[in-house]
């Protein structure tokens, strides 16, 4: 399945971008703004394993059924818009945009002895 990603950089005002984001942003990721649109997923960094903060703060999967949708929606005039709103609202500089492909591996959970 393909997604299109954003990567927030880590916020110079933290405050400020959540209630951008929140607030002003999320409302505009939905099928009529990205046409083909499957599935929205946003994940928020919240620390590193060496503790400190994460170099990405908020990491957005937008997820759709081929390429070919994802680079219409990408292209379309809503889309452009919420990209627009996305560059505006990262405070901790401009956010990366890429295209990817997920791989999904399942495990089984193991027995405790």
């Amino acid at each position: 399945m393909p997604k299109l990603m954003v990567l927030y950089p880590y916020p110079a005002d933290v405050e400020k971008f959540d209630r951008d984001y929140d607030e002003d942003h999320v409302p505009l990721v939905n099928t009529d703004t990205f046409p083909g649109l499957r599935k929205f997923v946003a994940s928020k960094g919240v620390g590193t394993p060496a503790g400190t903060d994460p170099k990405y703060y908020v990491i957005a999967e937008l997820h759709f059924d081929t390429t070919d949708d994802l680079q219409k929606s990408a292209t379309s005039e809503g889309a452009q818009k919420a990209v627009e709103h996305a560059i505006s609202i990262s405070t901790g500089g401009e956010p990366v945009f890429i295209i990817a492909e997920e791989e999904t591996r399942t495990f089984e959970r193991a027995e405790s002895a």
